[in-house]
């Protein structure tokens, strides 16, 4: 049992405990974490606890939730009651702990969800492949030589592995749907201010978003709509009514307009990666493509936007302890400081003109269809690849597709594609702001063609 709901429906009707269940979650983690590093908390005593209760609810003719008994792990910068939160930093392992759990984990927790610890990240989540100088680096389940992907990269690497069901992470410029790509499973980030951030450590405020990992379709639309809702401790959470999408999940997609995102997106792309694209636009029977403007422009106005706001963010502890900072990511804050003020106005301003633009293309599409990265995992510690005869930097490239589209907050699905003995390659489906259904729909078809397919190991 690898889905989530296939687990809850099991162990609501008495097929199997919330106690097996999770103690069988954390046997896996013990079996295997070491050479994944996937966590950097476990919470063995709250979890059994936890499964317990709703083992007891479940005798008394209760019904814990959706999602009763299934285990599930955040990326260390959620808070979790009665651990510190790290964001992935040495210098917060010296904080106190939080003192209640971060909205998104109580909105699970109700629903029936287990709580199994918090999932390794690249510090601060400033980073696409979660080579974390404090805590080590998360190895990729698929290949132990190569990144797992980041920022949320202990997050995509327990769900492939096979360790939790599924997983929360973070995307501000794509930490969600870089390493779902890279390790082979959906990694879904909602329109931006869709879900509650409240008890999310932040990194660049204007573009922070939380979302999730899973195995399947269902799973991931399970989640999104537990997760749903406002929330008066989140200023930028939506008061949108909630809009339950399981149900409306179907194989009906002939009136969903599709189209392939060409120019900017099929440049700077290894042929694996287009090929991945060009197999679900076959699939689709999908044959028009459209040009996204400007998006090149739109990657290098998120990085400014992105550069200051995090550095504002740790200004304090970069001047007062910058050697205890994970060096890529103090480098990189430290540029960040030094933006002139005229630049960050600029980006914003352009940021704004982008956002308008994209939505002129979306009266006549639906879903856009682009590779989530333009290359397979690369190796761990590897610092440059060749793409368009070119060499470039690995860390700051695995975002080249993801970052122009959540500059503007657009809902985003990373698809896994199906490709028989190779790396894991993921498309995105992208759509208009709370069109998140479309998205999931689909994605529907795609997994019951096969084209996406869920490759687990362990």
């Amino acid at each position: 049992m690898n889905d989530a709901v296939s687990i809850a429906e099991n162990v609501l009707s008495g097929k199997v405990s919330a106690v097996d269940i999770t103690q069988a979650a954390l046997t896996r983690i013990a079996a295997r974490n070491e050479e994944l590093n996937c966590f950097t908390n476990i919470t063995a005593e709250t979890a059994l606890q936890d499964a317990a209760r709703i083992d007891k609810q479940i005798a008394e003719g209760k019904n814990p939730g959706i999602l009763a008994g299934v285990p599930f792990a955040v990326k260390n910068l959620f808070d979790i009651a009665g651990l510190t939160t790290l964001a992935g930093a040495k210098i917060n392992a010296e904080n106190p702990t939080a003192t209640q759990d971060a909205t998104a984990i109580t909105k699970l927790k109700q629903a029936g969800a287990v709580l199994i610890g918090a999932l390794n990240m690249d510090e601060y989540a400033y980073g696409f492949v979660t080579e974390n100088a404090h805590y080590g680096a998360t190895h990729n389940p698929h290949d132990l030589n190569r990144v797992a992907g980041g920022s949320s990269g202990g997050s995509a690497a327990a769900v492939a592995a096979g360790l939790v069901p599924f997983s929360l992470g973070s995307d501000t410029n794509g930490s969600i749907r870089v390493p779902a790509a890279l390790c082979g499973v959906f990694g879904f980030k909602p329109t931006y201010g869709r879900l509650s951030r409240a008890g999310v450590k932040l990194f660049s405020s204007s573009l922070d978003h939380i979302g999730h990992f899973a195995n399947s379709v269902r799973d991931i639309a399970t989640i999104f709509d537990v997760l749903q809702g406002e929330d008066e401790k989140d200023p930028i959470c939506t008061k949108r009514p909630i809009e339950k999408s399981l149900p409306q999940i179907n194989d009906y997609i002939s009136n969903i307009k599709i189209a392939i995102a060409d120019d900017y997106f099929t440049q700077n792309a290894e042929p694996a990666a287009l090929a991945a694209v060009q197999k679900v636009a076959e699939a689709l029977n999908v044959t028009e493509y459209i040009t996204i403007p400007e998006a090149k422009i739109a990657r290098a106005a998120a990085f400014i936007i992105t550069a200051c706001e995090g550095a504002n963010l740790h200004l304090d502890k970069l001047k007062t302890r910058p050697q205890d900072f994970d060096f890529a990511t103090r480098d990189r804050f430290l540029a960040g400081a030094l933006i002139p003020n005229h630049w960050y106005i600029q980006a914003q301003r352009f940021r704004s003109w982008y956002r308008d633009k994209v939505r002129e293309i979306f009266k006549n599409v639906d879903i856009i269809i682009a590779p989530t990265t333009p290359i397979p995992a690369p190796l761990i510690g590897q610092k440059t690849m060749i793409l368009n005869n070119k060499e470039i930097l690995v860390r700051p490239h695995l975002g080249l597709f993801t970052q122009p589209l959540s500059f503007i907050g657009l809902p985003v699905l990373s698809v896994p594609v199906n490709q028989e003995n190779s790396l894991p390659l993921g498309i995105q489906l992208i759509a208009a702001p709370y069109n998140e259904v479309l998205i999931l729909q689909v994605a529907a078809v795609l997994e019951k063609q096969g084209i996406s397919c869920i490759n687990l190991i362990g």
